[in-house]
């Protein structure tokens, strides 16, 4: 998530010892009983053992300037396998432009990645000024790349090749005007669709998710005034939330990112997604996540780069709207950072590594 930088602003908050938390430009919160999220009384079984395990690669992509770009982070990833190649678009932010920008790099294995040429997307004439978080999927019943992104507004464009970001078309609004369901800050758009609808998933730095829908054939127009599906405390249910299917089950997960002493994932599932959406057990807490530090090693010979396990995208089953997941061969590429950097929020100096799961479904 990265915000218009001449609207934001952000206080150093130093927690643990090192690790910085940046404040939003939104205005705080009133003060409330602790909630939990939103819960089934009638959950789907969670189809994978819990706690989970993981161990993290190295840095695997870093912030690469050249003559016209001056980056210093690489992240919020969005990432597919399609013909042999690993693609991935993810945000930079760079301190000559003084905005959020995306870049794209491709490479056939992970070992390649650190030497992957960035391309920065402001190539494109469509796609200069601030757009970032990308989310990449190919919707089958148009034959066509779509790259979902926050502009502030959710926009799209589309492309026959996903490999030339010069290719993208302008940038389209999936709303006219803001809709009255829309939190102040909309952030970090993800969609994903069923049978019959599209949904459009999204986070508010506020503890809650958003989603909008529309019938699949409408996509990606129609989508119906956001409604809130999952809410908690503001720093239980912060941003950059991801939804899939997974893959031999009827169920649905959703991660949310989490504020801590350093950043995490929690996890939620769901029979549908225009269901409701249960918190999974031992997989919610700082202690016990989906995804952090607290259940995250890293490979022998790497050094422990970051404590904050932060937006990024698990590795789908394939690259289409159903985005599936296979349980049985978890992988998440995320953006961490070095904890002893301490600065405001857009300067924070993140880079992308890659968590395996140590433990398999049931």
């Amino acid at each position: 998530m990265n915000k218009p930088v001449l609207l934001w602003f952000s206080v150093a908050v130093l927690l643990s010892g090192s690790v910085l938390i940046a404040s939003e430009a939104e205005p705080a919160l009133p003060k409330k009983p602790a909630e939990t999220a939103t819960v089934s009384t009638d959950a789907p079984k969670v189809p994978f053992a819990v706690p989970l395990k993981w161990k993290s690669s190295g840095m695997l992509v870093k912030p690469i300037s050249d003559e016209t770009h001056t980056i210093i982070s690489v992240k919020d990833p969005t990432v597919v396998r399609y013909n042999d190649l690993w693609h991935v678009y993810a945000t930079a932010y760079s301190t000559s432009a003084k905005t959020w920008n995306m870049v794209y790099l491709n490479f056939k294995d992970w070992s390649e990645a650190p030497q992957a040429r960035l391309t920065y997307i402001d190539i494109n004439p469509n796609l200069r000024g601030y757009h970032c978080a990308p989310h990449l999927f190919y919707f089958r019943r148009h034959k066509k790349w779509y790259l979902v992104f926050q502009s502030q507004q959710p926009q799209y464009c589309t492309s026959d090749d996903l490999s030339k970001p010069e290719t993208w078309t302008k940038p389209q609004d999936f709303f006219e005007g803001k809709p009255s369901g829309a939190p102040q800050l909309w952030i970090d758009y993800w969609v994903i669709c069923d049978d019959t609808h599209a949904y459009l998933y999204f986070t508010g730095d506020n503890g809650r998710v958003y989603r909008s829908r529309t019938k699949i054939e409408d996509f990606p127009k129609g989508m119906s005034n956001p409604e809130i599906c999952i809410e908690g405390p503001r720093n239980d249910v912060f941003e950059g939330s991801m939804t899939y299917k997974i893959k031999g089950a009827d169920t649905y997960l959703t991660l949310v990112e989490a504020i801590g002493p350093a950043r995490y994932y929690r996890a939620w599932i769901s029979d549908r997604l225009d269901g409701e959406w249960t918190p999974v057990p031992n997989a919610d807490t700082w202690e016990n996540p989906f995804a952090g530090i607290n259940n995250v090693t890293f490979e022998d010979g790497v050094t422990a780069w970051t404590r904050d396990i932060s937006h990024g995208e698990l590795i789908r089953e394939g690259y289409d709207e159903s985005m599936t997941i296979d349980i049985n061969n978890l992988q998440l590429l995320y953006q961490g950072r070095d904890p002893k950097i301490n600065t405001e929020y857009n300067l924070l100096p993140y880079r992308l590594g890659l968590l395996t799961l140590n433990q398999a479904k049931k």
